[in-house]
């Protein structure tokens, strides 16, 4: 099975316990860029959106690795998923 996604491994990413800020904001900026450039270029149909997706994350990818960032998949994997720490903040809210 292939786990590279944009250049950048994404073994965990998909996991479900992706709740690292910083995997958070990779995602959300890889969104935001790729939204701005299919609107901007008025790129259309489902392939070339993904393909668009793809290439704006690998170059966000190569970014961070130019800069010296740590790439997501080196982050660490938080102990327990968002599902969880909701569950369990929606229990001392008194919610179930």
């Amino acid at each position: 099975m292939n786990t590279k996604k944009h250049g950048c491994s994404a073994s965990h990413l998909n996991s479900g316990i992706v709740s690292s800020f910083t995997v958070r904001a990779y995602h959300a900026f890889v969104a935001t860029q790729t939204e701005e450039k299919l609107r901007r270029e008025n790129i259309k149909g489902k392939t070339k959106a993904n393909q668009t997706h793809y290439q704006v994350g690998a170059k966000v990818c190569e970014t961070i690795k130019e800069l010296g960032g740590t790439m997501p998949e080196d982050l660490p994997a938080p102990k327990k998923s968002t599902k969880q720490l909701e569950r369990e903040q929606k229990k001392l809210e008194g919610g179930e």
